[in-house]
């Protein structure tokens, strides 16, 4: 009777403590933080730890290129103490109202000396001139490049993008990148260590392991692609989400979208024939948009569609999850 007691104790204290806020304790946390995606709130909690509170403005299964938040979440901002913005377009149209929700409220610009990349398109000879005219209907101008945002204030991020899905411009998907991460979270750990200063030791040290943990994935990565010919690393992916990775990891992504619009019939059968030139057999789609586009590709080269996440919650899981699946989808 006393071991059932004791089974049946230790079972309700597991359920309690399940129950509790993130960090394991009901106490109130130190730092109030606000990010944009989940990816960023991953990195806040492996620098903060149980230090910081964190909330998420793009929910789960939302895209960041047309989220509106809730006013329960703008309300709930006042008692924030940092809000780390990363260049999604939501926050061109969003942010100003953001950082207006409270005054104590510090903005930091976490891609903040990060390189961009331009927004990757598919480059179809025949296309070409179509993907000009329609470029010039749009505002009367064609856009070939974006300022970097290192150096911009937060809230001016990404103006030039008029609420449309990356117009072509600079690719605002840096935290794929085991690299980029690493110089977010120096960013973060300032903005904590400048906010509170108390946590100073404990937040470089989780730093250094974070760092750590970073290399050890890029090293992981590096080798499920080390046996791919160079000739065999195009992978076709209807959001053109997997810039940086593909650049770290010696990739090609195939986009599907152009400047965030589903491709016309014709397009579709250039990616097609492209797809059959290149063997693809698996076409990569994100759970925040339409997998129309992909399906279709797929069935007529007589394939499959493969859901690739870059806004999954455990950011290192994640991405060698997508790097396994890149590497079969090469006959890996």
């Amino acid at each position: 009777m006393n071991r059932l007691f004791q089974y049946a104790a230790t079972a309700f204290i597991t359920l309690f403590t399940g129950l509790m806020p993130l960090g394991g304790t009901a106490a109130a946390a130190d730092v109030s933080v606000a990010v944009s995606i989940i990816p960023q709130k991953y990195l806040i909690e492996k620098i903060a730890g149980d230090t910081a509170d964190v909330s998420v403005m793009v929910l789960p299964g939302a895209s960041p290129a047309t989220y509106e938040p809730r006013p329960a979440q703008l309300a709930a901002l006042a008692g924030a103490d940092l809000y780390f913005s990363i260049g999604v377009p939501f926050e061109s149209a969003w942010l100003e109202r953001i950082l207006s929700a409270s005054k104590a409220m510090t903005p930091v610009a976490m891609d903040n000396g990060i390189t961009k990349l331009p927004m990757a398109e598919h480059h179809h000879e025949d296309d070409r001139h179509a993907h000009e005219a329609h470029s010039h209907d749009e505002d009367g101008h064609h856009e070939t490049e974006h300022s970097d945002h290192a150096g911009i204030a937060p809230h001016e991020h990404g103006h030039d993008e008029h609420g449309h899905e990356h117009e072509g411009g600079s690719d605002p998907h840096v935290w794929l990148s085991p690299a980029n991460m690493k110089v977010m979270a120096r960013t973060a750990t300032e903005a904590l260590i400048r906010t509170a200063p108390q946590h100073a030791q404990l937040y470089r040290a989780n730093l250094a392991a974070f760092e750590q943990e970073a290399d050890a994935l890029d090293t992981k990565l590096r080798a499920i692609f080390a046996s791919t010919p160079s000739d065999r690393r195009a992978f076709m992916v209807f959001h053109p989400s997997w810039g940086y990775f593909a650049a770290d990891y010696g990739l090609h992504q195939i986009p599907i979208e152009l400047q965030g619009k589903e491709p016309s019939p014709r397009t579709l059968r250039e990616l097609i024939e492209t797809a059959q030139e290149k063997n693809i057999r698996v076409v990569f789609a994100a759970p925040q948009f339409s997998q129309k586009s992909a399906a279709v590709i797929a069935r007529s080269i007589g394939g499959t569609v493969v859901t690739a996440d870059p806004l999954a919650a455990d950011w290192a899981d994640n991405l060698i999850s997508v790097a396994e699946a890149f590497a079969a989808s090469f006959g890996n």
